[in-house]
């Protein structure tokens, strides 16, 4: 499932038509489905319009609601429902949902907070970014919400690829996915069953085959390929993961595009970097 970037016009408007193409290539390229408004969507710039829209352009233009995931995120845990009830009247099948991020919350405001998203009906997958959230999804808490119902998977973006041990012993039935691009590997050996992954949107077919190589445990396909997309993958996880992103697509042809503040244009160094490594991808025949 790839968090899509959302391509943004020269004067910073959304440009759906380019983003419906955008879902459609990524399915026709060997991606399963999207997550729109995520992080890397860049939903928090958006207008409530704007982002609705994102939701409903992403589930016409992939055909299958099944395939769409919105990033359902807010202040409130009251937004966040709204946001929910949104993505199903939309036809989403499922959401993807971060924690309260306005402060940092204690284990029981984190159950009621995805026990109200829960009610919206559709499947939940928990978001555990304590980096960017300061609130850490641990894995005894991760099996309290799934063993109440209120979710059944995780992006783990924490970085701690122990946890996928600990999280399989707690709650064998909660689908671990992968939710930073640099531990992809590590984390399917460890059993992951799904990546939400950013890198596809500039080289789907390469980073479609590396996933599946990595899930089906074929280490002689996915270690020579994750070493070679590495040096791109690691980007993911800095913070200048959209601006970096959105570069690598606009190198491979893509409707990357600016990105809207507060974020800003790459500095020369990590431009450098970011092109370098895509051009070398590229290069090597990788797409």
């Amino acid at each position: 499932m790839v968090a899509t970037a959302l391509p943004l016009r020269e004067d910073l408007s959304v440009d759906y038509d380019a983003y419906a193409e955008h879902v459609r290539w990524l399915i026709d390229n060997g991606c399963d489905g999207v997550v729109p408004n995520g992080s890397l969507g860049e939903y928090q710039t958006l207008t409530a319009e704007e982002r609705a829209r994102v939701v409903t352009t992403a589930v016409e233009a992939a055909g299958d609601g099944a395939r769409v995931m919105p990033g359902v995120a807010a202040y409130g845990s009251a937004e966040s429902r709204r946001w929910a009830d949104q993505a199903a009247e939309a036809g989403a099948g499922s959401v993807l949902l971060l924690p309260p991020n306005a402060y940092r919350a204690d284990a029981a405001a984190v159950r009621a907070h995805y026990a109200e998203v829960a009610k919206a009906g559709l499947p939940v997958v928990a978001y555990n970014n304590p980096i960017d959230t300061k609130v850490d999804l641990v894995p005894a808490l991760l099996a309290e919400l799934h063993a109440a119902g209120h979710i059944v998977a995780v992006k783990e973006f924490s970085g701690d690829v122990r946890r996928a041990y600990e999280i399989a012993e707690l709650a064998p039935s909660l689908d671990l996915l992968i939710g930073a691009d640099d531990v992809l590997l590590e984390l399917a050996v460890a059993g992951a069953v799904g990546w939400i992954a950013g890198y596809p949107n500039a080289l789907p077919q390469a980073t479609a085959a590396l996933y599946r190589a990595a899930v089906a445990k074929d280490l002689d396909t996915a270690v020579p390929l994750y070493k070679s997309l590495h040096s791109l993958l690691r980007w993911d996880s800095k913070t200048e993961f959209v601006q970096a992103i959105k570069l690598s697509m606009d190198i491979a042809g893509r409707p990357g595009g600016p990105v809207r503040p507060p974020r800003a244009p790459l500095s020369g160094d990590i431009e450098t970097a970011v092109r370098a490594a895509t051009e070398k991808a590229l290069a090597d025949g990788l797409r």
